[in-house]
């Protein structure tokens, strides 16, 4: 049989010269959620499975015309890095062993366990979905945006979209999100898709600097306006000019320099500590938060029409555990980063350890996950849950990582079938099958999430 072009990420391509096991095992694998492809004739399997083939093959060995081996190492030459699971009878075990050694992702004797077969395409599966986001985001390396904020979830692309549309414009921007969710990150982004992108960006954290040394900092200052001014020096704002000023942790400075920020920003110019000399400034200015600026103003710890000056556009960033599609990824890519830094070999991801990197709740969000990387890079144990998790069943950890991520996508959509389908890529009998597996309901879930609202 032949394969469409457009093909899902659960899909699995099914060789075996026998009928009957062909049959059966491709029925099971479809009522197990995969999009199932078969062929009785493994050359004719060679000829039409592409080489962009997004999924994992699962194929007998002993084949008239051309053996599981010989298939593998053609398939894989043709598509690098493809998982090929081989099925063998008791005799074949020696060959199975070569298989693996050559390549082969996992081998199961005949007759086989359903249970273990779907857990080692799962896995495989989980694999071969990294290898092409991996491969997704080398493409957008040339898009500045893409370039900084990585990632697939639907919440990253929308905000790839809201910078791209504000990155044109030189409108103040808000940036709201948690510690570690990577504003900054955000906002070096909205710099380098502007018109600005060749002068400065001038990052300054608010929450780092004594409160006698902020407006210094902020406006300069010249020869002689305090005790220990020895020269002359330019401050932020007026080192900005031209491209764009960064305030990190804005709801961290002192009510006087906030007047004096709020005028600068208003007549575009600041005066230096010490001196009536006004100086003009072209800056766009970006202000990151963690907090609510307008619960602060009416506390009378933030000025409201600061925040109404900084606020005109608004980016909210969300924490790493709402972005569980990303979270592998990004791991992945801190981990190549980390390899090349220390000079060290990268080992495959194991499958518990993904696991358990879904399962944990991120509170450090970005900054977390990148140094969980690094201590997974250097032998170190990544999280400290993993050695209680590592206890539980594979394949127990993935139905929790399933259910986890179909219940907040229904939560997150409230309720609609059709989007979670989009999100998740998942056909409905597909979607209804997995429900029903978790016991998820469609009702307790929204009125729990509306309880929890309340």
């Amino acid at each position: 049989m032949s394969v469409e072009q457009a093909l899902p990420l659960n899909a699995v391509a099914l060789i075996d010269d026998d009928p009957a096991v062909l049959e059966a095992t491709g029925q099971w694998l479809q009522l197990s959620g995969f999009v199932v492809s078969t062929w009785s004739d493994p050359q004719q399997a060679l000829q039409e499975l592409p080489a962009e083939f997004p999924g994992v093959v699962v194929s007998d060995i002993r084949m008239p015309n051309m053996d599981g081996l010989a298939l593998m190492q053609a398939l894989q030459a043709k598509s690098p890095g493809l998982p090929v699971l081989l099925m063998t009878g008791h005799a074949d075990i020696p060959l199975a062993v070569t298989a693996m050694r050559q390549g082969a992702w996992d081998f199961l004797e005949k007759p086989y366990d359903p249970e273990r077969l779907e857990e080692s395409v799962q896995r495989a599966l989980q694999l071969r979905s990294l290898q092409w986001e991996n491969a997704a985001l080398k493409a957008q390396m040339v898009d500045p945006v893409s370039k900084r904020l990585l990632g697939q979830s639907s919440a990253i692309l929308h905000l790839r979209q809201q910078i791209q549309r504000l990155a044109r414009t030189a409108t103040p921007v808000l940036i709201l999100g948690e510690t570690g969710a990577g504003k900054e990150v955000v906002a070096r982004a909205l710099h380098e898709a502007s018109a600005r992108a060749q002068q400065p960006f001038v990052a300054i954290n608010c929450g780092a600097l004594a409160r006698e040394l902020i407006e210094s900092e902020l406006f300069g200052h010249q020869k002689g306006a305090f005790t220990g001014a020895a020269t002359s020096r330019a401050g932020k704002l007026e080192h900005a000019s031209g491209g764009t000023l960064f305030l990190d942790e804005i709801e961290s400075m002192p009510l006087d320099a906030q007047v004096k920020l709020l005028r600068a920003l208003q007549e575009q110019e600041i005066e230096r500590l010490g001196s009536n000399q006004p100086i003009k400034v072209d800056l766009r200015v970006i202000a990151a938060t963690k907090v609510d600026l307008l619960k602060l103003a009416e506390q009378g710890q933030f000025r409201e029409d600061l925040y109404y000056r900084l606020a005109v556009a608004e980016l909210s960033l969300p924490p790493l555990r709402e972005r569980q599609q990303d979270i592998l990824l990004l791991f992945q890519h801190f981990a190549l980063q980390a390899a090349e830094v220390h000079e060290m070999p990268l080992e495959a991801l194991p499958a518990g350890l993904a696991a358990a990197l879904l399962q944990h709740p991120w509170r450090g969000n970005v900054r977390e996950l990148r140094n969980a990387a690094t201590r997974y890079v250097l032998g170190l144990e990544p999280i400290a849950t993993e050695v209680d998790r590592a206890s539980k069943h594979l394949a127990e950890q993935l139905a929790e990582v399933e259910k986890a991520l179909i219940a907040q996508s229904l939560q997150r959509h409230q309720g609609h079938i059709q989007a979670v389908m989009e999100e998740l890529g998942l056909p409905r009998r597909t979607l209804n099958q997995k429900m029903l597996r978790h016991g998820l309901r469609r009702d307790l879930i929204l009125k729990y999430s509306d309880l929890s609202e309340e």
